[in-house]
């Protein structure tokens, strides 16, 4: 495996940077009621985790558990809730959706086909992230503009039509020099994945170690297109499910 180095440390921006995240964040918190923060424990993740566990803003955490996660990703989410003093929220997909998926595609059949690997992301995200956001009046992510082609134009702050909220995005002009800058200027604790070439970290089999020179998010479904390298929660438009006991599932019975 290729260890990566992180970027350099410069700190010359970062509190302007810091500063329009808290303002915008507190904005929000100040405008709304039912704020949550849908974190994957990622670098930029643990960045806001940081700035509103040490603001004490009224965001409430959780995490979607796929059940593929890596170890390193679930022992990481035992230190942050001891480091912060913090409980993070689990939402874990249907078991009996999980065996009709494994059923109709096998356990790792996200490997054959782009059809097949967006129906596991909604099975393992997009029906919990459903539920978690159930009620509330808006979620906070960690994504940035810079990421990947799918989100150049990426907002602060956004209407999310699928799912009935608003959609903040913090760190939507931050760099991944500013991100890591943070964090070793706050001493935030991160997945020790990042030190071994993994800047993008998602579900373990759909995640690869990246070589000098390739994008950041290139270990992600590294056998598709850049194009479709989405797993389907920061998607601007839905495609509307059929009603089901498990729409996820139902939906691409429906389409064979």
């Amino acid at each position: 495996m290729t260890e990566r180095r992180q970027p350099s440390l410069s700190t010359d921006t970062l509190p302007t940077r810091e500063a329009a995240a808290i303002e915008l964040l507190s904005q929000v918190c100040r405008e709304l009621d039912s704020i949550v923060f849908a974190t994957s424990l990622g670098a930029e993740d643990m960045v806001l985790t940081e700035i509103i566990r040490r603001e004490r803003l009224p965001i409430r955490i959780f995490t979607l558990d796929t059940g593929r996660l890596p170890t390193e990703t679930l022992e990481l989410i035992e230190v942050v809730e001891r480091h912060y003093g913090t409980r993070i929220e689990r939402y874990a997909p249907h078991p009996d959706a999980i065996a009709d998926y494994v059923s109709r595609y096998g356990l790792d059949g996200f490997y054959d086909s782009v059809p097949a690997r967006q129906a596991c992301c909604r099975v393992r995200k997009l029906e919990p992230l459903k539920r978690a956001l159930a009620g509330q009046s808006a979620w906070v992510t960690g994504l940035r503009a810079e990421q990947s082609v799918t989100r150049a134009e990426l907002p602060a702050r956004e209407w999310d039509a699928a799912n009935g909220l608003e959609k903040i995005n913090p760190l939507a002009d931050w760099s991944e020099h500013e991100v890591w800058a943070f964090i070793r200027h706050h001493r935030v604790p991160y997945n020790p994945l990042h030190d071994q070439g993994y800047p993008s970290i998602g579900c373990a089999p759909c995640t690869r170690a990246i070589t000098v020179g390739e994008d950041v998010r290139a270990g992600r479904w590294w056998w598709e297109n850049p194009e479709t390298k989405e797993c389907g929660l920061h998607r601007r438009e839905f495609a509307p499910r059929q009603p089901s006991a498990h729409p996820a599932i139902e939906r691409d019975r429906s389409a064979a």
